[in-house]
């Protein structure tokens, strides 16, 4: 994983975007103004003047909310920004703290990209206008980078699930190659630098999860597991998700790894019950803000 830029060089970038963005609204003021003077001398400012002038004060407002969008999209891939507010990273989250009145739940989908099924998923989700948070592994990005794309282009975020999935145990160096290279080519194919982190199987110790903590990233588990990778029926799945679902939760499925037949089938089905439920989806990083912004209140509260 590529280290964090220094403060300075994201202060930098700050202030040579505040310095353009005078120099433009400057340039636009002294273009305003000789065409003002110019009217002045001819004695008259008619109201095609005026709407000259206003259309010129629009584009010049255009161009500078472009620029904006651009150093921030430029900031994200340098890793100046993001998806992991700071009170989080190098922390294990298994859920949201949130009040119970706050019903949301992050579905999210691990061990993909992968041929026929990621696409499935992708498509009900979009079918249903939900977000969702995929971990990747780092091999499968290389081999299906168009999917990769694809989970980005339509919205969703995008994670770390090593480049390899292995469970044994690893040295340092190994870990570091685990974590660091799947964020790497994550971050060659889709310009999002993620900070969080899932350890196949759950497992804690064999390496990968010291390195991530290590490096600020967000170690991401599960509330609700629907154990689909042991191919259960359509109905276990679901009743595995269910049993332990609660607002602020985050639900484990997979969209990779084998044949995830009966996780398609089960998806609709599932956000179905959910929203009958009264549910919001959010992604990940969604869930995260939001727990930073309740947290937030209560201290407000107790001050």
């Amino acid at each position: 994983m590529e280290n964090n830029k220094p403060l300075l060089w994201s202060h930098n970038i700050l202030i040579f975007a505040l310095c353009l963005t005078s120099v433009v609204g400057l340039g636009a003021m002294m273009l305003l103004r000789t065409r003002i003077s110019e009217a002045q001398n001819q004695g008259s400012l008619n109201a095609d003047n005026l709407t000259v002038n206003v259309g010129t004060q629009k584009r010049v407002e255009g161009f500078k909310a472009a620029m904006l969008t651009t150093w921030q999209q430029e900031a994200q891939a340098k890793g100046i920004v993001t998806d992991v507010p700071s009170m989080f990273q190098g922390k294990t989250i298994k859920a949201a703290k949130l009040p119970p009145e706050k019903k949301v739940i992050a579905l999210t989908f691990d061990d993909g990209p992968w041929p026929k099924s990621t696409a499935q998923v992708l498509d009900i989700l979009k079918k249903n206008d939900i977000k969702g948070t995929f971990f990747v592994v780092g091999r499968n990005v290389k081999n299906y980078p168009d999917l990769t794309k694809q989970i980005v282009a339509e919205g969703h975020s995008i994670a770390n699930h090593t480049w390899h999935h292995w469970y044994h145990h690893m040295n340092a160096q190994k870990a570091a190659y685990e974590v660091a290279n799947t964020s790497k080519i994550i971050l060659e194919t889709t310009g999002v630098k993620t900070g969080l982190f899932r350890p196949p199987g759950g497992i804690m110790t064999n390496g990968v999860v010291n390195y991530a903590r290590n490096n600020k990233y967000a170690v991401i588990m599960w509330s609700s597991d629907s154990i689909d990778y042991s191919r259960p029926s359509v109905a276990k799945l679901m009743n595995n998700i269910f049993k332990s679902a609660r607002p602020g939760g985050i639900v484990l499925m997979h969209d990779g790894g084998g044949d995830r037949t009966r996780t398609v089938q089960a998806l609709p089905k599932i956000i179905d019950r959910f929203r009958k439920q009264g549910y919001e989806f959010v992604t990940i990083p969604e869930m995260l803000e939001m727990q930073e912004e309740y947290q937030a209140s209560l201290a407000k509260k107790e001050e």
